[in-house]
């Protein structure tokens, strides 16, 4: 937890109904008054109504206890709303239905104390709580009048639900603690107290051992532990093998492991689901069972993230979107609640080949998959990372792992490659004057390198490269020539195909994008002098590692290169590939 925040030994943490918070709250003068508008209340109210009587928690209500009153830290927005409502739920229904049952004090505002007992329209405009204060009431009465007939069952529910069904999370602290310091923790930047650090306070402060000093070793060594695992989970390779979720949506990382646990569902919008999935699992088990189940999860991915095999075979699943972190430990809990009698590492492995073999299945030709086709496209790019990643698993002996975290951006968590031509043809996606000359640019090395002379060729580029308006036809003209001396002969056909793309960098300019293979080439050697993280097959591809030597064209990508590629593919994924091959259609060139 953050420095600023309790020892846990001074809080109690619990969950109540709103129903039954009762006494008097003081807020203090560091604290701005009451500022929620009519958007927040309408929010508050909707969200409640629509929930109905299903359980329902609000965000935490921060107090530290003096003597036998409270002064109220965090939660004044959320508590004098409440408050609001309950009063015009008792006004309205001629005190049938509950007033509230706790007060609040404005510490050096008692003019704001006074006018939220009465709420005189009169004095609404004589101080800026006041008429939040009101406009609040209004909303709220406005909200029950918007139902007409069922204004009075809505008026009752309302109530019922307050009653059983709507939860605070009630944190407790010691009155020694500096409250306008973890006031500040709380509201400025408006870092909120989150899941993982509610859980931990849980574990920390609820104890039911007896014997004092059984719980401090206990309390002393969940806490070793608990900062141990996060530690752990800082390692970022660790963290994108196991999610494609950005780090920073997590303030502390331990959360996805107590969000995996807790079974949170992905589109959840409960804040705090994983908090009271423990709160309610303490009222079942001890603290310490609770604790070894965690504790035996994280070894569990640790030896996953460790095991060579597991790890490229579960990375590829989650970093392709074919399955989540959930989905995979889903297979471990053969048997509810009971972690020991998961399936074996041998069965384990055989179904995660399900999924790789499932993944990258298709119904049609593999040799008919299309770049051009949107839903292709996505097939592609799944087999040629899976053929990357199984590289690496297969021939690297254990030496080398597959860098997922260099693989995924930190901003999204997604791969930041996308499928390219390893050799292009067409220029769509140049459309201006700069790309252009940056095209001729970049090949005036190539078309130099060339072991004919073409002095008159370069002339051209040069000259076009100078033109104050160089019009799309000239370049055409030029680009024609370029591809001629840069390409081989042969059916085009290929040009789409598996056999010609490879992943590269999405952030690559267009010119770059639609280059040649000597100018790619030339790229890629240069990002690796420059050590930028490139997949391991396309530099491959790039090198010409598995072309054979005798059928070597430094500058040109050929039939024989694609022929090689294609024929290298289909032996590292020729357990998940079964009895369909890839095929390329031989040519003449």
């Amino acid at each position: 937890m953050n420095s600023m925040i309790p020892s846990e030994r001074s809080i109690i943490l619990e969950t109540k109904l709103v129903g039954v918070i009762d006494g008097i709250f003081h807020i203090p003068s560091f604290q701005r008054g009451y500022r929620w508008g009519s958007d927040e209340v309408i929010r508050l109210l909707e969200d409640i109504y629509t929930n109905g009587t299903k359980s329902y928690s609000l965000q935490p209500v921060v107090v530290a206890r003096k003597n036998d009153e409270y002064e109220l830290i965090d939660g004044q927005q959320r508590l004098t709303t409440i408050y609001l409502i309950y009063k015009y739920m008792n006004e309205t229904s001629n005190g049938f239905l509950s007033s509230p049952k706790f007060s609040l004090i404005y510490d050096t505002k008692e003019e704001s104390t006074k006018y939220l007992e009465t709420l005189d329209v009169t004095l609404k405009d004589k101080r800026i709580d006041s008429w939040f204060m009101f406009e609040a009431y209004e909303t709220i009465a406005n909200w029950f009048e918007g139902k007409g007939s069922l204004k009075q069952s809505a008026l009752t529910n309302m109530n019922k639900y307050f009653d059983e069904n709507v939860k605070v999370i009630w944190y407790e602290v010691d009155e020694s603690i500096d409250a306008i310091a973890l006031f500040a923790r709380l509201n400025i930047g408006k870092i909120q107290l989150t899941s993982a650090e509610l859980v931990k306070a849980t574990f920390l402060c609820n104890s039911n051992h007896n014997r004092l000093t059984d719980k401090e070793k206990q309390e002393k060594e969940i806490s070793q532990q608990w900062d141990v695992i996060e530690r752990e989970l800082q390692n970022d390779s660790f963290w994108y093998f196991l999610t494609n979720v950005p780090s920073s949506k997590y303030q502390t990382r331990i959360g996805l492991l107590l969000d995996l646990i807790s079974g949170k569902p992905i589109n959840s919008k409960e804040k705090y689901y994983t908090f009271f999935y423990f709160d309610s699992q303490r009222k079942e088990k001890s603290i310490s069972d609770i604790w070894r189940e965690i504790q035996h999860t994280f070894l569990m991915l640790k030896d996953w993230f460790e095991d060579h095999e597991l790890y490229h075979k579960i990375g590829y699943l989650i970093t392709s979107g074919e399955k989540r972190l959930q989905d995979i430990y889903a297979l471990t809990q053969v048997n509810q609640n009971s972690l020991q009698s998961g399936i074996t590492k041998r069965s384990f492995k055989s179904k995660l080949d399900k999924f790789i073999k499932d993944s990258i299945q298709i119904d049609e030709n593999y040799s008919d998959l299309r770049y051009d086709n949107s839903k292709d496209y996505s097939r592609i790019s799944k087999l040629l990372l899976l053929f990357n990643v199984e590289s690496i698993r297969i021939n690297s002996e254990q030496t080398q792992w597959f860098p997922f975290e260099k693989f995924k951006t930190e901003k999204t968590g997604r791969a930041v490659w996308s499928l390219e031509h390893i050799h292009a043809q067409k220029s769509d996606g140049l459309k201006k004057q700069q790309d252009w000359k940056e095209w001729l640019r970049l090949h005036s090395h190539s078309i130099n390198t060339l072991p004919e002379d073409n002095a008159d060729l370069l002339e051209k580029m040069e000259n076009a490269c100078e033109m104050q308006s160089l019009d799309r036809q000239t370049f055409e003209q030029i680009q024609e020539l370029v591809l001629q001396k840069l390409s081989t002969k042969g059916n085009i056909e290929y040009l789409h195909s598996i056999s010609n793309l490879a992943l590269l960098k999405t952030d690559v300019n267009a010119a770059l994008s639609n280059s040649t293979f000597d100018v790619k080439r030339n790229a890629i050697i240069e990002m690796d002098k420059q050590g930028q993280y490139i997949p391991f097959c396309t530099k491959m591809v790039f090198l010409k590692y598995y072309t054979p030597s005798s059928d070597n064209q430094l500058h040109f990508w050929g039939q024989q290169d694609r022929i090689a590629y294609v024929k290298e593919i289909n032996s590292v994924l020729s357990r998940y590939l079964g009895e369909k091959k890839i095929l390329i259609e031989m040519e003449h060139e």
